[in-house]
């Protein structure tokens, strides 16, 4: 069922959309009758990602690139463009976890980590935001993370980058309000994704400990992230700009111990 009216026939670009939260959040936008052109490193992903939302007819495209270097991010919404004639919604998912203890940390990594989750988040960013500040309109979802706004040990490079994509969410909302362009960003916490699936396999985190550390005394679903990112896309989130919504079942807010 149609949730949000106001998103069929929209064009939603999805950078790291092959696969985990973007492919959810790519999939939800689908249901909705939302165009999608979808963005990885993974040519193979992505083939795999346009066949599934194709088979449930939603229409879709796939571009590879890497978020890093701005010349590819340029040339994907360039074919976006031609696709669909321009783009309404940008979902700044592509990122890289990092659970490295900070002394072992390579100048590599950081680097990385670095040009992944932050650079590449602003190159895309700042090719939706000169199509969408001559349009007029458009709209903007980055993804943060808890980690983003609570500290967590062996995590610095994740959680600066991420921090800094809570930041970058709020310093574009202010700067391009005034030109019809919404920004908002979301903050998973631990959520039952694939790569958190063969983590658990692999015995380097525990189920029971994360449940139990968490107010809700459970996992999030990719579909409630998904929701969320959809909504703050629609019409009904029409004066929220400059927010980062944290959907982590209250971990962040649970300070004792």
């Amino acid at each position: 069922m149609v949730s949000f009216p106001d998103l069929k026939g929209k064009s939603v670009l999805v950078t790291g959309g092959a696969s985990g939260i973007g492919l959810a959040i790519a999939r939800e936008f689908g249901r909705e009758g939302a165009k999608l052109f979808l963005v990885d490193i993974s040519a193979a992903n992505l083939k795999h990602a346009v066949a599934s939302l194709k088979a449930d007819g939603v229409e879709a495209v796939s571009h590879v690139a890497s978020v890093t270097e701005s010349d590819e991010v340029a040339e994907a919404f360039n074919k976006c463009d031609e696709k669909f004639g321009g783009i309404n919604t940008l979902i700044n998912n592509a990122g890289i976890s990092g659970h490295i203890p900070t002394l072992e940390i390579t100048d590599q990594q950081w680097k990385t980590i670095l040009d992944i989750n932050l650079t590449g988040m602003f190159n895309s960013a700042r090719e939706a935001g000169r199509r969408m500040c001559a349009q007029g309109s458009g709209v903007i979802v980055n993804t943060s993370s808890m980690y983003g706004l609570v500290a967590a040990p062996e995590r610095l490079g994740y959680g600066v980058t991420k921090s800094g994509a809570a930041m970058m969410t709020k310093n574009l909302a202010i700067e391009w309000a005034d030109k019809g362009v919404r920004v908002n960003a979301i903050a998973p916490g631990y959520i039952q994704t694939a790569l958190v699936e063969d983590l658990l396999a692999k015995g380097s985190y525990d189920l029971q400990s994360l449940q139990k550390r968490t107010p809700m005394g459970r996992l999030g679903t990719l579909q409630e992230v998904a929701d969320a990112a959809v909504f703050l896309t629609s019409n009904r989130a029409s004066f929220i700009t400059g927010q980062v919504l944290t959907i982590d079942g209250g971990w962040s807010s649970y300070g004792y111990i």
